[in-house]
């Protein structure tokens, strides 16, 4: 008999539940941090949690009974709804707090943490409740975590976008995928946390408060980018601050998963891996630039722009988004410059957003190789990735993915003008949030603006934009066609 693939919605609700649950629980720390500071915000943090967890645990529980796996199509749908239903869920205490956003900007807002893109709706950051600035940031941890998971342990088997070269041994479709995903995030995990304590203790080590480092550390280690001051890290003015946060964001920029080889005595493979090469050679070229345009064109001396250069295109390159200076000053070189790295982004397997390192060499051998065919028509030429042959497969995967991207950036960025934006704020913002980085470029949604003016139009456009980059396109998109739900 024929097999008929026929979706199964009860193990997608039954783990869009079980992550619920957890999320629900998180916001008890919020609870905590303002009854500390005696904020009246607690009881909104209280409410929010019992909402969520009854929710997630009812929905769970109301669905348990099924088996440990997974077919494609519904891979696809938990993945898209897991990272629908969480905002809509987080975006609650934005909601009921003293800030009293509206739910186009709470969602917009939770969507921003979740995604780790880092652009926000919240003027005032200064004096917000203690509860709100650490849920952002525990949003955006959250959010790290989860997309260093969904990058080892799903995506590469739903072949998205030349994901599928990261496949981990003896991986395939008909994996079971939830066991699997459950042992890659319980390492990530221990790892994630140890790395944001010792940012942690760095940041505490160079005079930030408990509580801004506590915030910082989360938000660099995910490449998030919230920060706890309207002036971004340019609040504390630091360099020893810089310094820490520069080199934590490359961390949460490189492989996990090679992190996880190190630490079991194999550190070579770190290195040897090219893409890890590529992204730190794509850093210092990018940076050498930008500190050479300082000095020679906005006459700063070469230790501040060596300083404010390499913060802000490490910030920009890992789609982190933290400022520490408002470089839409820096002249039409450096504008230009730093819209075109927002879509560089870090290295597959990392919290970093944006296109990917690895796709540009992916990119670059075939062209390589197309080109050496043309001088030699006879010979036999293969694109390789980490010295092994690309197959078409990957090579499919990436050009399209890269075709989808563009497309999807010029859609999203008309779609913007329609609702009233001009047109360097829709250009910048649909780069933005497809690439997950956070500021734009322009007065209203730049290095020194918020998102807070545009029309809520505009927020939802940018939201789904948020969730598109975030998903790597194909994870989304795949939904809107009808041979998906053919059976």
């Amino acid at each position: 008999m024929a097999h008929i693939d026929v979706l199964d919605f009860r193990p997608i609700i039954f783990v869009t539940g079980l992550l619920l649950a957890p999320l629900g629980l998180a916001m008890l720390l919020p609870a905590l941090a303002d009854g500390i500071y005696n904020n009246p915000d607690s009881q909104v943090f209280l409410l929010s949690a019992g909402l969520t967890t009854f929710a997630g645990v009812s929905i769970a529980i109301s669905n348990k009974d099924i088996g440990d796996t997974l077919q494609l199509k519904e891979a696809f749908l938990l993945t898209a709804l897991v990272w629908l239903v969480l905002p809509a869920f987080a975006a609650l205490p934005f909601v009921f707090s003293e800030l009293s956003l509206s739910y186009s900007d709470a969602y917009f807002e939770a969507m921003s943490g979740l995604t780790t893109t880092g652009s926000t709706v919240i003027t005032g950051l200064d004096d917000a409740p203690p509860g709100i600035l650490l849920w952002r940031a525990i949003l955006q941890w959250l959010g790290g975590v989860g997309i260093i998971v969904m990058a080892v342990a799903v995506l590469p088997m739903l072949r998205v976008g030349g994901m599928q070269l990261f496949r981990m041994e003896s991986s395939d479709t008909s994996e079971k995928i939830l066991p699997r995903a459950a042992q890659i995030s319980g390492a990530i995990a221990i790892l994630y946390a140890a790395l944001t304590t010792l940012c942690f203790l760095a940041l505490v080590g160079a005079g930030l408060s408990s509580f801004d480092a506590l915030a910082h550390a989360m938000t660099t280690i995910a490449t998030g980018g919230f920060s706890t001051s309207d002036s971004s890290v340019g609040h504390f003015n630091s360099v020893a601050v810089d310094v820490i946060i520069t080199a934590f964001m490359l961390v949460g920029s490189l492989p996990f998963v090679l992190y996880l080889q190190l630490l079991r005595g194999r550190p070579l493979l770190l290195w040897r891996d090219s893409q890890v090469r590529a992204f730190f050679g794509a850093v210092l070229l990018l940076v050498t630039i930008m500190t050479s345009w300082l000095v020679y064109s906005d006459n700063y001396d070469p230790g501040n722009a060596l300083r404010y250069a390499s913060f802000n295109i490490v910030s920009i390159l890992t789609g982190t988004g933290y400022t520490t200076a408002n470089y839409s000053g820096w002249g039409s070189f450096a504008i230009a410059m730093f819209f075109l790295v927002m879509f560089i982004g870090g290295c597959a397997g990392s919290t970093s957003c944006g296109i990917k390192i690895f796709r540009f060499q992916v990119l670059y051998q075939v062209i390589v190789t197309q080109v050496r065919k043309l001088g030699r028509p006879h010979g036999v030429f293969q694109p390789q990735y980490n010295k092994k042959p690309l197959s078409d497969s990957v090579i499919n995967s990436v050009i399209g993915f890269l075709f989808l991207f563009l497309l999807s950036f010029v859609a999203l960025a008309i779609a913007l003008t329609f609702t009233g934006l001009d047109f360097v704020t829709a250009l910048s913002g649909a780069g933005t949030a497809l690439a997950n980085v956070g500021p734009g470029l322009g007065d209203v949604i730049g290095p020194s603006g918020t998102f807070a003016p545009l029309p809520d139009t505009a927020k939802w456009l940018l939201s789904f934009g948020m969730l598109l980059g975030r998903l790597e396109l194909f994870t989304v998109l795949v939904l809107f066609t009808p041979a998906f739900w053919r059976a």
